[in-house]
């Protein structure tokens, strides 16, 4: 679901990275144009001895992407050590202390909401939203608690749906809430942040997205890319544009998270003609 543009990583993914088509007419403020694939760095994360997580042989964020016209990063080869991506994920909060499946929906807290990308112009109040903190597997085969900010409405679907991809043991890299100064940061292309709500517009747009509402959420964006004519989002995962070679961390047809989201009635993004969001799960089916 990144930088001000006239034009999500995640939070990129974020990317992300980030949702895709409108969802009502009011335009939202042009700093908000284009939302980065390079996530924010953590402030006091949790740490536990690791025992079996995997080596960590790239750095997310470490380096911008040359810009295109249209504001984005410049397409590029994947990686070789991101065409099968599989980094551990760092604790931004206290990893589960049950082995089942734990899930809670608060009211946003004051500091959460800073450290988000609300503010009054957007097209949700504050008072709307919820804080959702739940367990996920990482790709590093331990479980860890992710949080997310969506519309108090769509919260009991996403605890669910998230339930489901939790007893699948379906991997996700990262879920944290995506911060205001990833809008304006330049684009690095490799994100891979699971994330809910982004105050910002649709991709190449200027209505808001579902994202902008807590109404949509992109996961594993890496593994899930955004692709439009050349552009593919993040801009580092062509690799990924690839979906016969079908590798942990991607949705496919028919497969989980699919099934998981169909299930309380939100659609996917990787079933459209143009744009593909591969990543991108909607209540709103914009």
């Amino acid at each position: 679901m990144r930088r001000k543009a006239a034009a999500t990583t995640s939070a990129m993914i974020a990317f992300a990275l980030a949702g895709c088509a409108p969802s009502a007419p009011a335009a939202p403020p042009p700093s908000l144009l284009h939302a980065p694939s390079v996530p924010a760095s953590p402030t006091l994360p949790a740490t536990r001895t690791a025992t079996s997580a995997p080596a960590v042989t790239w750095q997310v964020g470490a380096h911008p992407l040359p810009l295109r016209p249209d504001g984005f990063g410049q397409i590029q080869p994947t990686p070789p050590e991101l065409v099968n991506r599989s980094l551990p994920t760092p604790d931004f909060l206290p990893p589960p202390a049950s082995p089942a499946y734990t899930a809670k929906i608060a009211d946003v807290p004051d500091a959460v909401l800073k450290r988000s990308t609300w503010q009054p112009a957007c097209p949700v109040s504050s008072a709307d939203l919820r804080y959702v903190t739940l367990s996920f597997w990482g790709f590093d085969h331990r479980a860890h608690t992710g949080e997310l900010l969506v519309r108090e409405d769509a919260a009991p679907a996403v605890v669910k749906a998230f339930g489901e991809l939790f007893a699948q043991r379906f991997p996700i890299e990262e879920m944290r809430i995506t911060s205001a100064a990833e809008l304006d940061a330049p684009p690095t292309g490799d994100g891979n942040n699971t994330s809910a709500f982004v105050c910002r517009p649709t991709r190449g747009q200027k209505s808001w997205s579902a994202h902008a509402y807590g109404l949509a959420v992109d996961v594993n964006p890496f593994c899930n890319p955004y692709t439009k004519d050349d552009l593919v989002v993040p801009e580092l995962a062509s690799a990924y544009v690839d979906r016969a070679n079908v590798r942990p961390g991607m949705v496919t047809a028919g497969g989980p998270v699919v099934r998981a989201f169909a299930e309380v009635g939100w659609q996917w993004g990787g079933t459209w003609k143009s744009p593909v969001d591969r990543m991108h799960f909607t209540a709103t089916g914009e």
